[in-house]
C-alpha cells in the first residue's frame, strides 16, 4: 500500500546492508512503494552474502515480521526450529553436567525460535530488496552534512546524494555516529565469542544447550540437516563459545587435535563423533549503547545503537526491533505528510527504543556477570533460582516470551505479524 496521493517522494539513505538494514529497507519499501525511494549502501553489497556462514537464532517475534514482509515461507526453508533448550551450570572438570533448566520450545501454539545462517537470511532478504526496488548501492556511506531540511549524504566513490533521512546502520563502530557527536557507553567483557560451524553423528532433534562454564556460556544451538550429493544427511550445530580474551590466541593456533579436544570437553559426546565443519572464529564481546538513538537528520539502528553479550542470544532480535519500529513510525509519519527525518518523528523512535534496550541491556550484563565465575557461593545461589524457576511454569512462560519477543502488547506493528 503506498502513501497518500500527492505526499512529495522522499529519499531515506541506509548506511550498512546487514540484516537490520536489510529489514528495514524492504519494510519501508513495502509500506509506501513509490511514495520513498530507499537507498542501501555498503561496499559489501558487491560480495557473495554466503560466504557468511554465522549463526542467528530468530526470536517468535521476528518471524512473525518476515511473515508480515512475505519472505517467511523462503526463510523456513532454511531454518531449523529449536523444539527445547537445556541450562546447565557446571565447572569444566565436572564429570557430570546436572540439568537445572529445561524449557518446550513452544510459546502461544508457534515455535519461540529458530535458527538460520547469515548467510541465508541476507540472500533472500537482499533478493526481496531488489524484486521491490531498493536502490542498492556497493559503496560505503563516508559522511553527511545536514542542510535544513535535507542532509547531503557522501559516497565513498565521490558522489553526493540528498536525503531527507540517513539511518546509521554501519555496526558497533560506527562513523556516522561519531560525526554526529553522539556519545557511546562502552565496556569490554575481557570475553571473546567463538563461533563455529560443527557437525555430528545424531540428530540433535531440534535441542539447544546451553552450559554454563566459569569462563562464560558454551551454547550448542541446532542448525537444519544438510542433504549431501550422495543423499546422505549430515547433522550439524553452531556454536556459541565465550572464552577468556586472553586464551582465545592460544587456542585457535593450537594444533588441530588439541582444539578439537577442547571443543570436545564443552560440547560433550552426547550427539556422537563431532567435528568442525567451518574454521572458527573469535569477536570480542562488549557493552555498548549510544547515548541517544538519534541526532540530526539521523537514527541508529542496530549495533550503531546497542551492543550486548549474546548470552542471551538477542542481539540480531533486538536489531530487528528497531528496524519493526523505525519502519512504523516513518510510514505512519510520511501517510500523514509529515517528513521523516523531523525532530518529532526521530523523538518517536528514540522513546521506542530506549526503554527495551536498556532493560535487555541491564538483563544480558547481569546473567553474564552471575553465570561467567565459579565462586561456590555465587553458583548454590544461580543454581537454586534456575532449579526453582524450573519449578514454577508461570514463571517459565513468563521467561520463554520475553525470549520470543513476544512480552509487550504495544510491540511494533510487524512485530505482530501485522502489514504496515
Amino acid at each position: 500500500m503506498g502513501a497518500g496521493a500527492g505526499m512529495e517522494r522522499s529519499r531515506i539513505v541506509i548506511a550498512g546492508g546487514g540484516l537490520a538494514g536489510l529489514s528495514l529497507s524492504l519494510a519501508l519499501k513495502r509500506a509506501l512503494g513509490d511514495d520513498v525511494d530507499v537507498v542501501m549502501c555498503d561496499p559489501a553489497l558487491s560480495r557473495d552474502p554466503h560466504g557468511d556462514r554465522r549463526s542467528f537464532a530468530i526470536a517468535a517475534s521476528a518471524r512473525r515480521m518476515f511473515e508480515a514482509l512475505g519472505l517467511w515461507d523462503k526463510v523456513a526453508d532454511k531454518a531449523q526450529p529449536i523444539l527445547d533448550m537445556v541450562i546447565t551450570d557446571s565447572s569444566l572438570q565436572d564429570p557430570v553436567r546436572p540439568t537445572f533448566l529445561t524449557f518446550e520450545g513452544a510459546v502461544e501454539g508457534e515455535v519461540f525460535a529458530h535458527m538460520v545462517t547469515s548467510g541465508d537470511l541476507t540472500a533472500l532478504l537482499l533478493d526481496a530488496c531488489r524484486d521491490i526496488g531498493v536502490n542498492l548501492r556497493p559503496e560505503g556511506v563516508k559522511g553527511f552534512s545536514v542542510r535544513g531540511a535535507r542532509t547531503d549524504v557522501m559516497l565513498a566513490g565521490g558522489e553526493t546524494i540528498s536525503a531527507a533521512l540517513l539511518v546509521a546502520a554501519d555496526g558497533a563502530r560506527s562513523r556516522l555516529r561519531e560525526q554526529a557527536g553522539i556519545g557511546w557507553i562502552f565496556w569490554p567483557y575481557n570475553q571473546s565469542g567463538i563461533v563455529a560451524t560443527i557437525s555430528h553423528e545424531r540428530d540433535h532433534e531440534g535441542r539447544a544447550v546451553e552450559h554454563f562454564l566459569p569462563a562464560g556460556p558454551f551454547a550448542i544451538l541446532p542448525l537444519k540437516d544438510e542433504v549431501l550429493p550422495d543423499g546422505a544427511v549430515r547433522h550439524r550445530s553452531s556454536i556459541v563459545w565465550s572464552e577468556r580474551s586472553g586464551n582465545v590466541p592460544a587456542l585457535l593456533e593450537s594444533h588441530p587435535e588439541d582444539l578439537q579436544a577442547e571443543l570436545e570437553k564443552r560440547f560433550g559426546l552426547q550427539l556422537g563423533k563431532i567435528a568442525f565443519e567451518t574454521k572458527p572464529q573469535a569477536y570480542p564481546l562488549a557493552f555498548g549503547v549510544a547515548r541517544s538513538f538519534v541526532g540530526e537528520r539521523l537514527a541508529l539502528l542496530g549495533d550503531a545503537a546497542h551492543l550486548i553479550h549474546p548470552i542471551a542470544g538477542q542481539g540480531l532480535n533486538l536489531g530487528l526491533h528497531d528496524a519493526a519500529a523505525l519502519a512504523e513510525i516513518i510510514t505512519d509519519a510520511m501517510r500523514l505528510g509529515m517528513d521523516p527525518g523531523s525532530p518529532d518523528v526521530l523523538l518517536q523512535y528514540e522513546r521506542a527504543r530506549r526503554a527495551d534496550i536498556t532493560a535487555m541491556g541491564i538483563m544480558t550484563d547481569g546473567l553474564n556477570r552471575l553465570f561467567s565465575n565459579d565462586l561456590l557461593p555465587v553458583r548454590l545461589i544461580r543454581d537454586f533460582g534456575l532449579g526453582l524457576v524450573d519449578r514454577m511454569p508461570g514463571l517459565k512462560r513468563f521467561f520463554i516470551r520475553e525470549a520470543a519477543g513476544l512480552r509487550r502488547e504495544d510491540a511494533p506493528r510487524l512485530l505482530r505479524g501485522e502489514a504496515l
